[in-house]
């Protein structure tokens, strides 16, 4: 079943249980929000998504009501900006006011919005301030409970898509907070370092250490394709001066969307270890020393003709690997089904 409704003057057909949001974002109408997600359950928590449906004495919120045949909406007017203004002063009333050092500076949707609706401070002046401990004990992330707005994202994506739950709301009022069981540091003890809340979080309470000390605009994102394992994972590499120096997620990854392992999102600096094999090599004399590509193949494919020779094809044996890409992993097995003569062909992935 089909509704329609006007959303700012403009008349859009959705789907029964479409929410005003959804319906919204379909004719390219940006309704702010803060703790709305197109993934997670609806949380409904921010209210800045609240705008004015004629008929109604309150002011309602996009992110859970549901369209209604007729419904005329207004997302902009003098009611709604009034509210939404009022919404970020009181945030902003127990916020650090550091937005020139914020590691989140051009990334954070409170900044967003208070640029948006030129909201420049707090009228609430002797508000009480959090001055909670920011935990970054753990090497891949730090968090800073001070710049939380208590959204709830992070919860709800550790809790649905992660599915770990390693985190949550605890406290009452102004001391409630987002932390661990036991408010112990996040850790390998408890967390899987996935990075999904830092991901998801629309302020500075949750930043990754690697994108550290950068602003957005120095940053060339280079889609690609991660090499660790073959699940196919798109992500995009941060560059910076030339240099690789984190990973974030992409909403146009067709396989993984915006999740990532810890091994993907963390685990991209492999490619500048100071151990990292870059050129072949060959052991003369008992020691390994540098080869060119011809000269490394030549020998290996010297030692298999004299193994075959001297103990037959089943004497040989390949191991493939999951970074590899599928036609890497073909050529592999034909080498040795076709070339050697064996089926001793395993792949690290089966186990």
């Amino acid at each position: 079943m089909m509704v329609t409704l006007i959303i700012n003057d403009k008349s859009v057909t959705v789907p029964k249980g479409t929410t005003i949001m959804q319906a919204a974002q379909g004719i390219d109408i940006d309704i702010p929000n803060l703790c709305y997600d197109k993934d997670l359950t609806i949380f409904g928590g921010c209210r800045i998504c609240v705008v004015e449906v004629e008929g109604s004495r309150t002011l309602v919120a996009s992110c859970s009501t549901e369209v209604k045949d007729g419904m005329v909406v207004q997302t902009e007017s003098p009611k709604v900006i009034e509210s939404r203004r009022n919404i970020l002063d009181l945030l902003l009333a127990n916020h650090p006011m550091d937005c020139l050092t914020c590691e989140k500076v051009g990334k954070c949707k409170l900044q967003e919005y208070s640029y948006r609706y030129d909201v420049k401070g707090t009228t609430f002046k002797n508000g009480a301030k959090k001055n909670l401990p920011i935990d970054s004990e753990n090497p891949c992330y730090e968090r800073n409970p001070n710049k939380c707005i208590l959204c709830g994202k992070c919860v709800n994506v550790c809790k649905e898509i992660q599915v770990s739950s390693v985190i949550d709301f605890t406290g009452r009022g102004f001391d409630t907070k987002i932390t661990t069981a036991f408010d112990k540091p996040i850790s390998t003890d408890n967390c899987r370092l996935c990075g999904q809340c830092v991901e998801i979080c629309p302020t500075g309470a949750l930043v990754h250490k690697q994108l550290k000390g950068t602003r957005p605009w120095e940053i060339k994102k280079v889609r690609t394709t991660c090499p660790f394992c073959g699940t196919g994972c798109t992500f995009d590499l941060n560059v910076k001066n030339g240099k690789v120096i984190g990973v974030t997620a992409t909403d146009e990854a067709v396989v993984n969307g915006r999740s990532l392992c810890v091994k993907g999102r963390y685990h991209a600096d492999f490619m500048y270890h100071k151990d990292r094999i870059t050129t072949p090599l060959i052991k003369k004399n008992g020691k390994f020393a540098q080869a060119t590509w011809k000269e490394a193949l030549d020998l290996v494919g010297s030692k298999f003709k004299e193994i075959k020779e001297t103990f037959g094809p089943n004497a040989l044996a390949g191991l493939s690997s999951a970074r590899c890409v599928n036609e890497d992993n073909y050529i592999l097995q034909k080498l040795f089904r076709v070339s050697i003569g064996t089926n001793n062909v395993d792949h690290c992935a089966r186990t």
